[in-house]
This record gives structure tokens, C-alpha cells and sequence, in this order.
């Protein structure tokens, strides 16, 4: 993909993705995705093989196939016409792409935590976290709607335009696939401590470089909204490392600096306390107006990461670096 080109299909597909969001109605690549993992799991996991090989075996499988698969899409759609195969690449960015459905995850949480209706705002944010919802408090779930939002910037916005910059829609594809398996078998449990090991360790990888380019993008954007831009990345810089995930502690610990507020900590899952340590340990609790402010910081993230992008793209075409 030309890099010149890539400021447009970028600008297009943002733009997609904040009038469309992901409506259920359109066929999206990450569910088929999920399909896929679902329907290829039990073949690799039959293979005469330790776990955790046969585990490596399947995430290396999906991704390579995924990064394929949508090359030859693109390739195919230029041999055809070059403005199918632009339109194609916009399509994928987009897919790749969540800053308005996260918002919109979030903001549901919100209005049901402001009607007061905390048992709906508890069986909301289930589908967005992975904690023991039953006993949290309106406070608990508010922060745990903040949370979310931090941490997928990331894994949302940050990373997937990263990928597409620096290797075009296919590598993008390839990171979601990534990210899916994570989010499917990436887990310590029994059943995925072995098999799921490398699909983890991938999007741990994967997510290194992006989780901490979030923290200047984050406190620019707190910066803009609150003069607070200091803070979070003096918390980032200090507090990211507070957390079992070797990257989602930095995009949170920005935005804990970013609103005042302490995330992260101690919780439920599976029936099981785990004790994880507080980022922005000298704020207050999370409040209900948070979250709204929360998805404020992650638009305009979004954005000056768009912006900061095609600066880029378009000095190495100016300079001939392309």
C-alpha cells in the first residue's frame, strides 16, 4: 500500500467507524474470526503434540492465514480495478477499527448507572470485562466501564492503525486475528494455560510498542481537555508497570492521571479473588461522570493518533522515503 494513499484510507475509514460503529447487521471480519479459532481449535488441539506446541501451531496458522488471505483480496481487487481494491483496503481499516462501538459499550453503561438501574449496568459491562460482576457496587462498575475504554484505545485504535501504517490492511487483519485469539484462548485457566500460552504471548508482543505510544497521544489529548496532560504521563511513566498485563497498565495508568481517579485492583474472577495492585494510587474512586469523560479522552486519543499517523506518512512521501 502506497503511504500517501494510506492518509486517505485512513481519514475514510475513521470516518466510517464514527458515523457506522459495527452494527450487528453487517457481516465483520473479528466475528469470523471468532468462528474460525472456534471451528480450528479442536483439530490443533487433537495434533500428537504437547499443548502448548499444538497451541503455538493454531495462532501462527490463523494469523498467517488471515494476513493471506486478506493480501490476496486486495491483490485480486486491483487486478480488477484500483479504485475496488481502495475501496476494499478502506473497508478493512475500518474493520479494524472500534473507537465508536467502545464508546457506545461505555456510554450504555453510563445512562444505566444514571437511571439508577445498577443490576442492567452490571449485566452490561459482563460483556465487556472479564471480572465476577455480581457483587460490584455502582462505583466498581463505573470503574470498570473506565478501564475498558483505557486499555482498548489500545487494542481498538492504537495498535490496528499502527499495523495498517506500517504494513497495510493485511498486516492490520493479521493483528486482529491476534487480538481475537488473545481474547478467546489467551486465558490462564485450565483449559488455555498451556494451549492459549503463545497466542498470549503474541498479543503481548504485539501490543508492546503501541501501549506505550498511547501515553504521549493520551496525555496530549488530557492536555487539550483538562490541562491535566502532565499528570497522566507522569502517572503512565510511574504506574504503568502496576499491572499483570505487561501493556494495559500504561494506557489506564494515563487515563487515571488524565480524570484523578484509581483503577486497577483487586477483583473477582471465576469466584476467585486476584489480587492485582491500584494505578493512581493517590486519586479518588471512580465516579459515574468519569466514564463519559473517559470516552472523551479516547475519541480525541483516536483522533490526534490519526492526525499524528498521516504527519508521518506524509513527510516520508515528501521526503521520497517511501
Amino acid at each position: 500500500m502506497e503511504l500517501f494513499t494510506s492518509c486517505y484510507i485512513f481519514f475514510a475509514a475513521f470516518l466510517l467507524d464514527f458515523v457506522l460503529g459495527d452494527p450487528q447487521s453487517f457481516p465483520h471480519p473479528i466475528r469470523w474470526m471468532g468462528r474460525a479459532i472456534s471451528a480450528f481449535e479442536p483439530y490443533f488441539r487433537n495434533l500428537p503434540f504437547k499443548l502448548s506446541f499444538s497451541g503455538m501451531l493454531f495462532a501462527v496458522f490463523l494469523i498467517i492465514c488471515t494476513w493471506a488471505l486478506t493480501f490476496l483480496l486486495i491483490t485480486t481487487a486491483q487486478i480488477i480495478n484500483p479504485l475496488l481494491k481502495l475501496i476494499i483496503e478502506i473497508l478493512i481499516v475500518y474493520y479494524a477499527i472500534s473507537a465508536k462501538s467502545l464508546k457506545k459499550a461505555a456510554m450504555e453503561v453510563y445512562w444505566l448507572l444514571m437511571q439508577n438501574r445498577l443490576e442492567d449496568a452490571k449485566e452490561k459491562v459482563s460483556f465487556i470485562v472479564g471480572r465476577d460482576i455480581e457483587k460490584l457496587t455502582d462505583g466498581e462498575v463505573a470503574q470498570a466501564a473506565v478501564e475498558t475504554v483505557a486499555e482498548n484505545l489500545v487494542d481498538g485504535v492504537i495498535s490496528p492503525l499502527f499495523f495498517a501504517a506500517i504494513g497495510g490492511p493485511p498486516l492490520a487483519m493479521a493483528y486482529k486475528m491476534v487480538n481475537t485469539l488473545d481474547s478467546m484462548i489467551g486465558y490462564k485457566n485450565e483449559k488455555y494455560k498451556d494451549f492459549g500460552k503463545v497466542a498470549a504471548k503474541i498479543d503481548d508482543v504485539a501490543n508492546f510498542i503501541p501501549a506505550r505510544i498511547s501515553i504521549p497521544v493520551i496525555s496530549w489529548a488530557a492536555q487539550i481537555l483538562s490541562g491535566k496532560g502532565s499528570r497522566a504521563f507522569k502517572t503512565a511513566v510511574k504506574e504503568g508497570a502496576n499491572h499483570t498485563s505487561p501493556n494495559a497498565g500504561y494506557p489506564e495508568a494515563a487515563f487515571a492521571g488524565a480524570l484523578g481517579v484509581k483503577l486497577n485492583g483487586p477483583n473477582y474472577y471465576n469466584g476467585q479473588l486476584v489480587s492485582k495492585p491500584y494505578i493512581g494510587v493517590r486519586f479518588g474512586e471512580v465516579n459515574l461522570t468519569d466514564i463519559k469523560k473517559s470516552c472523551d479522552l479516547m475519541i480525541l486519543s483516536s483522533s490526534l493518533w490519526l492526525g499524528i499517523l498521516c504527519a508521518i506518512i506524509s513527510s516520508y512521501k515528501y521526503l521520497g522515503l517511501d
